[in-house]
């Protein structure tokens, strides 16, 4: 799918600004974002005004208009990297495509820029194949197909909720990882889309993400939120648990997630070592989340995704309440979430 072939009043690029100059930021992706509606939320917490270059259809939303929508006592969800969920709660469109600041078009095996913003939409447009896995990959690509064997039955497939895309360069690795492999980086291209399993959980990461809004927007919650939280991913993991929410979710409404193309080249920022020294319970948050996960079956009553974010959160608090406070923290915002997106989608 090319730029020329969709419907650009269809998609938000929402962008979370950690940095004040996105000038060279949104220069480098001029080719790609053009023409589209652009939601730039500051974080909060960033004192020094935007730079943005000329040219953009965009709309930008600081603390004061936050808090206007949300409540001041609401804002504080919106913090960091989590200021880009203020994006997705007041788009109105279809498909939202999310990619971090620190990130530029990255290039494919054949030097060509690889036009994230199109990708994203045809994997999203194209069906999801949870219950049967192919191993040509997503059988809806160009030169693809479903191979012998996969049953006639299941290859219409299911409505795609999300696509996760890829990074070269930086990749996406915790800071132990990346503190062991200091001058580790990614440089393999993979030309394949594929559909995560049914049941399979996989970490999510909000560096090069889209979605379907209309089908799944309030799985995309901004909950759990970790002591010492900064401003670099590997001190984060709000978008992780958001993931799991939001798989966990797909898989029991019917829907599918993709991972794959397309790729970014993600920028250099932080230092893993000066994050290790810091007391950070992320990892240990996730080793309660996964069996958490695993075994976690949502009731059949619950059928659209703000129901199923608000039974996730009751069993949040029940099973794991007791085990962190940052999940009762994360169970609470779920729900406030899941009312925020009511309260604003029903007065827009």
């Amino acid at each position: 799918m090319s730029l020329d072939e969709i419907n650009k009043n269809e998609v938000d690029i929402v962008i979370g600004a950690l940095n004040a100059d996105l000038i060279p930021f949104l220069n480098t992706w001029r080719p790609f974002f053009s023409g589209f509606h652009l939601i730039i939320v500051k974080d909060p917490d960033l004192k020094e005004e935007l730079n943005i270059p000329q040219g953009f259809d965009v709309d930008i939303y600081s603390k004061t208009d936050i808090e206007k929508v949300v409540g001041a006592s609401n804002s504080t969800m919106f913090s960091g990297y989590s200021c880009r969920y203020f994006g997705y709660l007041v788009s109105k469109k279809k498909y939202i495509v999310s990619i971090d600041d620190d990130c530029v078009p990255a290039k494919d095996p054949k030097g060509f820029l690889v036009d994230a913003v199109s990708q994203h939409v045809s994997n999203l447009e194209n069906p999801a194949t949870p219950l049967f896995f192919n191993t040509l990959y997503d059988p809806y690509r160009e030169g693809a197909d479903f191979v012998r064997g996969y049953p006639f039955s299941l290859r219409s497939g299911v409505p795609c909720a999300a696509s996760c895309g890829l990074w070269l360069n930086l990749a996406d690795l915790d800071a132990p990882t990346q503190a062991l492999k200091t001058e580790q980086r990614n440089t393999s291209y993979v030309d394949a889309v594929m559909t995560v399993p049914l049941k399979a959980m996989l970490p999510v990461s909000g560096i090069n993400i889209a979605f379907n809004r209309e089908l799944i927007g309030p799985a995309l919650v901004p909950a759990l939120r970790i002591a010492g939280e900064g401003r670099v991913r590997w001190e984060t993991l709000e978008d992780v648990w958001c993931g799991m929410c939001l798989k966990h979710i797909s898989d029991h409404l019917g829907y599918g997630v993709k991972t794959g193309l397309p790729y970014v080249w993600r920028n250099e920022r932080g230092d893993a070592v000066e994050s290790l020294r810091k007391k950070w319970e992320g990892m240990k948050l996730m080793e309660k989340s996964v069996p958490f996960f695993d075994s976690l079956k949502l009731p059949e009553s619950a059928v659209t995704v703000a129901d199923c974010v608000v039974e996730l959160a009751k069993a949040v608090k029940e099973q794991l309440g007791s085990d962190d406070p940052a999940f009762t923290q994360a169970a609470d915002a779920m729900v406030k979430w899941v009312q925020l997106w009511s309260s604003v989608n029903s007065s827009g």
